[in-house]
């Protein structure tokens, strides 16, 4: 039993090729699937050769040749032609299987096999002798090289769609595991070879030092549960093998304490090893090695502390003064030729659907005849704005902000109406009476002020409204068109290459007529090509069946006895039989002069081709298109910041208050106009409750009360009381809620907060008594 790990074969199961094959040749043309029966036959043939768990070395050209082959088939079909194909998980050959329809998939699970192939050829090889080890040291590299390989080559093609398994022992990560892990040993195989070669015991150090490097996986849950207690085991076996050499070196040159002090952190490293090996039950062999080396290093370690005692008298380093073993590397990946040179196994062998045209060909060509499709980027925010319901959002945003906006005029209004009436009744009491106040007009005029600046951002959030409203109705259509389903919102695209406009116009009739050019030559080399094809086969045919010797024969019995016979006396047979190649010859050198002036027009017509396009009316068109639609994008979202904003500066009069020392009401700065789209509202809703200010009256503008209470004078009792419908300046505006939903006391249609009369930031004027009462005759 060996004592290095393996990796076994991913179990596969069989599939018929013959059938998915047949079915996809035939769907989507490019011959008659009898056609390529022999390739079917071959490809059936190749992969029944790979699957099974027989371990040889000459399995390992039966991999190459498949995995050269699958690459030569995805050149020809897609990852997916309805073939399924089933590989079970590694070390789990008993669960149920993953399915795919992937060739990639095959590729992969074929490159695994090789490098477990190459594992298990290396595990089983007789490492007591050199050619043994050589051997074992190249196949693990060689595995590591396939895992490398897969892991860089293969792996990144597989797509996964969104609904399958993906294995996990094809992923990245459980790869490189394994690839460090075949390192590991082939540095191992490599530390035996230097210690049968007598190395000197500091090399072998270092040798040891580098093999326990690579020895542990990143992942663990998807190993057999003996594997991590021999890669654990065998780190600190090797670690305790690297001391061991390390302190013979130093024992040649004489430094005793030092060496005590590398066997004493040896035999705690073989401790260690001997402890995990036993309990993880790994392999017999290699808990005998770390058995042994146990024995060696406590025996050495005994000798060196009673020779120390008795002659040396050194002192023993502490095991942090020791200096790091340094390490050395003899082993590296190494990709098998038929990998990175697959011509090399072809060589004159042909390969599968040779003839077939590779499905990229056909859809560039094809390409060329359907519609190209609209960029993924105006699909996306075409579906965001179809989410969001772009157009039906903007209409209602800007009643909103009509309505608002109505409100705040509104409102407005009826304040300045108050002060009117005010003072009017200001200007009828100093008829009848001296007031020793201020008349109305100059008391008011901090007031009056105000709303004239108020009424001046109205009319410029009016104007920036009505800018808002300008570019909603010149980008309306192109908005909406957003809003459309995928399909109609192609079909509005012009295409540059199924469109009208490519037949009407010159340079489109142009473009066109180059690209039905360039696929009439496209398919005559084809043609050229299949005809070449035929050509060889007849001339390999007629190759085998012509047999020379006997006519050969003939010709020797004819010359004179004793006469030596030359090859230069068969001159004139040989030329008349190789007269039958000539034609071949003849036909050959045709089909590469016409291959060679068909690759030219080839290149002529493209280079056409592509200048038409540059100038091509249907290009142009359709870049202006999708030009437009991605700035009604934009502009949508333009329209939407706008309206967002205005309706925020209506609905946040708390905010507004703390961002301006000045109003509650306005902007920071009432020099410049607000922004587009906002429209400032002095009050959205008024505070219906007037409990909550009767303690608190507020100041509005003053107000006569003739009455006089009892025990009052004349004069007193003509006291100033604020008029009743001044005590708030935020009068209720009843508007219609959707729905006719009936509204809570002190709550707006647009479920917005109050406004009291504090927010209104007025000042509190000392008022000057009142005027006295007239006396009555009775």
């Amino acid at each position: 039993m060996s004592n290095l790990l393996s990796i076994p074969f991913k179990k596969t199961y069989p599939v018929n090729v013959k059938e998915a094959s047949r079915s996809y040749i035939y769907a989507h043309g490019g011959g008659h699937p009898d056609e390529f029966k022999d390739d079917i036959n071959l490809w059936q043939n190749l992969r029944k050769d790979v699957v099974g768990g027989v371990v040889h070395v000459n399995r390992i050209n039966a991999f190459l040749l498949y995995h050269v082959q699958l690459v030569s088939i995805l050149t020809k079909f897609p990852a997916d032609i309805g073939l399924e194909i089933a590989y079970a998980p590694v070390f789990q050959e008993n669960v149920v299987p993953i399915t795919l329809r992937n060739l990639v998939f095959e590729r992969c699970g074929v490159l695994f096999n090789l490098a477990s192939l190459y594992s298990q050829l290396a595990a089983s090889e007789d490492r007591s002798t050199m050619d043994g080890i050589k051997r074992a040291t190249a196949n693990y590299q060689h595995a590591a090289g396939v895992l490398s390989f897969l892991r860089t080559s293969a792996i990144p093609k597989i797509v996964y769609s969104p609904e399958e398994d993906i294995p996990q022992d094809l992923s990245d990560t459980f790869v490189t595991s394994l690839e460090l892990l075949m390192l590991a040993q082939a540095q191992e195989c490599s530390w035996q070879m230097a210690k049968l070669n007598q190395y000197k015991n500091a090399l072998i150090a270092k040798v040891a030092a580098r093999t326990i490097r690579e020895a542990s996986p990143s992942i663990k849950d998807m190993f057999p549960s003996y594997w991590l207690p021999h890669i654990e085991a065998k780190f600190h076996h090797f670690s305790a093998v690297s001391q061991y050499r390390k302190s013979m070196d130093e024992i040649e040159a004489s430094r005793y304490g030092t060496e005590i002090a590398w066997l004493q952190e040896a035999q705690a490293e073989t401790k260690k090893a001997y402890d995990i090996a036993r309990r993880g039950r790994i392999a017999p062999p290699v808990v005998q090695d770390i058995q042994s080396l146990l024995e060696i290093v406590q025996k050495n370690l005994s000798r060196a502390e009673r020779d120390n005692d008795l002659i040396y008298h050194q002192d023993v380093p502490a095991s942090s003064a020791l200096v790091a073993i340094a390490q050395t590397n003899l082993v590296s990946s190494t990709v098998p030729s038929g990998l990175t040179d697959p011509t090399s196994l072809i060589g004159n062998g042909r390969l599968i659907f040779g003839e077939l045209v590779g499905w990229g060909a056909k859809e560039a060509i094809k390409a060329l005849e359907r519609p190209i499709g609209l960029p993924p980027s105006l699909l996306r925010k075409a579906e965001e704005i179809r989410l969001e319901d772009g157009p039906t959002k903007i209409e209602v945003s800007i009643e909103d902000v009509q309505r608002l906006a109505q409100q705040d005029q509104a409102i407005l209004d009826e304040a300045m109406d108050i002060l009117d009436n005010e003072a009017s009744e200001d200007e009828a009491a100093r008829k009848y009476s001296h007031l020793d106040r201020l008349p109305s007009h100059e008391a008011n005029v901090e007031l009056i002020a105000k709303e004239k600046r108020y009424r001046t951002i109205l009319a410029q959030a009016a104007a920036s409204d009505e800018t808002v409203r300008q570019k909603w109705d010149e980008w309306e259509q192109n908005i909406v068109e957003l809003t459309w389903s995928e399909e109609d919102l192609e079909a509005s695209i012009p295409s540059s290459t199924i469109s009208s406009s490519a037949v009407t116009t010159v340079q489109g009739r142009e473009t066109q007529n180059h690209a039905r050019a360039l696929r009439v030559q496209i398919e005559a080399l084809d043609d050229l090509h299949r005809t070449r094809e035929q050509l060889v086969r007849r001339v390999r045919t007629l190759a085998t069946a012509d047999d020379v010797r006997e006519r050969v024969t003939r010709v020797a019995v004819g010359f004179a006895r004793l006469t030596e016979v030359t090859p230069a006396m068969f001159e004139d047979m040989s030329d008349e039989e190789l007269a039958k190649y000539d034609k071949f010859l003849v036909e050959m050198s045709e089909i590469g002069q016409r291959q060679v002036a068909i690759i030219a027009e080839i290149q002529r017509l493209n280079e056409l081709f592509l200048r038409s396009r540059k100038d091509d009316p249907a290009v142009k068109e359709r870049e202006y298109a999708l030009q437009h639609l991605d700035l009604a994008y934009h502009k949508y979202r333009e329209i939407m910041g706008n309206l967002d904003e205005g309706i925020k500066m209506s609905v946040e009069p708390d905010q507004r208050k703390n961002s301006s020392p000045n109003s509650a009401l306005i902007p920071p700065s009432t020099s410049t106009a607000p922004q587009s789209g906002g429209i400032v509202t002095i009050a959205s809703a008024s505070q219906s409750s007037s409990s909550t200010n009767a303690n608190q009256p507020e100041m509005g503008s003053p107000s006569l009360n003739t009455s006089s209470g009892p025990g009052s004078d004349a004069e007193g009792s003509n006291t100033l009381q604020p008029h009743a419908g001044l005590q708030t300046l935020t009068p209720t505006l009843v508007t219609p809620a959707r729905g006719n939903k009936k509204l809570a006391s002190g709550k707006s249609g647009l479920e917005l907060p109050p406004l009291t009369s504090s927010e209104w930031e007025f000042e509190d004027v000392k008022l000057p008594p009142p005027p006295p009462t007239p006396n009555r005759r009775s």
